[in-house]
């Protein structure tokens, strides 16, 4: 299977109809082969989401969001600093989805094998916990990220927005990934960066790496911000 509808309903987070969309791709030199899941609203243009805030429904409170505007000049939120480019990838699942060209399929099958990013836009938590435990059922590895605090930490690494909010969750047991401004700033007791980065030399992809995944004993992840 390359691409399937893996959960279409209400969002865990406030009940607007989103829509969860798995495809598979072998072109990204960052992770390797790996299934992208796509978290977004089913009924609007992820970009108008974002303008006007109603992307809090596969976003949650995250902080990267920005803030809504209703500038004309500006097609997405305000002062937005989501490392994912809306005008890119996410358009074109969302307007493929229009399209109709993805069909609802199985999550187990989309996973089996492979590795999978949860979330590659969107927050996990925003879906039933069931389908990502189907697509994760059979699967090589995978990564998760979530800012909803906390969200599956057998799943998902916890989204720090600092070091004392990091310091809270490894004090709980729960792994983090961390953006940090420079090398000093990581705590090498309790992070490593990550090794896929520049300035860890590239030295692995995501595929080969497994470290951001929330079930690791290994230390939490911090990266240089770019």
């Amino acid at each position: 299977m390359k691409h399937a509808i893996i959960y279409k309903g209400p969002s865990l987070l406030d009940g607007a109809p989103i829509v969860a969309i798995a495809t598979y791709s072998d072109r990204n030199t960052k992770t390797g082969k790996v299934v992208q899941t796509y978290i977004i609203r089913a009924d609007m243009d992820p970009r108008d989401a974002s303008k006007t805030g109603a992307d809090f429904s596969i976003c949650g409170d995250c902080p990267m969001r920005g803030e809504p505007t209703t500038d004309p000049t500006r097609k997405i939120a305000k002062g937005r600093k989501c490392y994912v480019n809306i005008g890119q990838g996410v358009l074109i699942v969302y307007k493929s989805y229009v399209a109709g060209v993805y069909q609802e399929g199985s999550a187990r099958d989309m996973g089996r094998g492979r590795f999978v990013r949860v979330g590659t836009y969107g927050d996990p938590a925003a879906v039933p916990s069931e389908v990502w435990d189907e697509l994760l059922a059979e699967c090589e590895t995978w990564t998760a990220y979530t800012h909803q605090k906390p969200w599956r930490p057998d799943i998902a690494m916890q989204s720090a927005d600092g070091y004392p909010e990091a310091v809270a969750h490894w004090k709980a047991g729960r792994r983090t990934f961390r953006v940090i401004a420079d090398l000093g700033q990581l705590d090498h007791a309790n992070e490593a960066l990550c090794p896929a980065s520049k300035e860890a030399g590239r030295r692995v992809q995501c595929t080969a790496c497994k470290l951001c995944r929330g079930s690791s004993k290994a230390k939490s992840i911090a990266i240089v911000e770019h």
